[in-house]
């Protein structure tokens, strides 16, 4: 049973010798190659010693160690880059079949010309609107989704409503729906 006990230490050992000595290098290497995307740095950084730490009786010794983590590093960056790509391929899928259904509208209607300023609006006044006038979201479920206060959903919705009216050349109705066919 001690000898376990003594693997393991060692193992902590090496992985900690071999944080402490690349982790500068590896982190620098990531956000150069994920520099438009930094909220991904940090967790692509963490999944390279993840893979490190799984694969430490692989990794070799010496001046190679480093070498090694640059390619552990390199496939880490390759599987985020294609998990963003992927995001933004779908993202622009569902952007496009939800602009292609058409809307129940009415004579006169200017469903088209509110989505168009909506989507000139800030990201945040956007998702406000989303949530609140064409999912029917309370405001403190609002809030739980946005991770923030019902107050302060309260304040964004008032704020958003005020610029998409502005977007509008016109003022907006308190509460506007638009609802899309079956």
């Amino acid at each position: 049973m001690v000898g376990i006990y003594r693997v393991v230490a060692l193992s902590e050992d090496r992985f900690a010798a071999l944080y402490d000595a690349h982790y500068r290098a590896i982190y620098a290497y990531v956000y150069r190659r994920l520099s438009p995307r930094l909220d991904d740095v940090p967790d692509t950084v963490a999944e390279v010693f993840a893979v490190a730490w799984r694969r430490l009786d692989q990794a070799p010794t010496g001046e190679q160690e480093l070498l090694w983590l640059y390619g552990v590093a390199h496939r880490c960056v390759v599987r985020a880059r294609r998990s963003d790509w992927r995001r933004l391929r779908l993202l622009a899928r569902l952007s496009t079949e939800a602009r292609s259904r058409p809307f129940a509208e009415e004579p006169g209607s200017r469903a088209e010309e509110v989505l168009d300023a909506i989507e000139r609006l800030p990201a945040i006044d956007q998702e406000v609107l989303r949530l609140v006038m064409w999912d029917g979201l309370s405001h403190s479920e609002a809030a739980g989704v946005l991770g923030c206060s019902v107050n302060a959903v309260a304040q964004r919705l008032h704020s958003a409503r005020q610029r998409l009216g502005a977007a509008l050349k016109e003022p907006v109705a308190g509460s506007f729906e638009l609802t899309r066919r079956a």
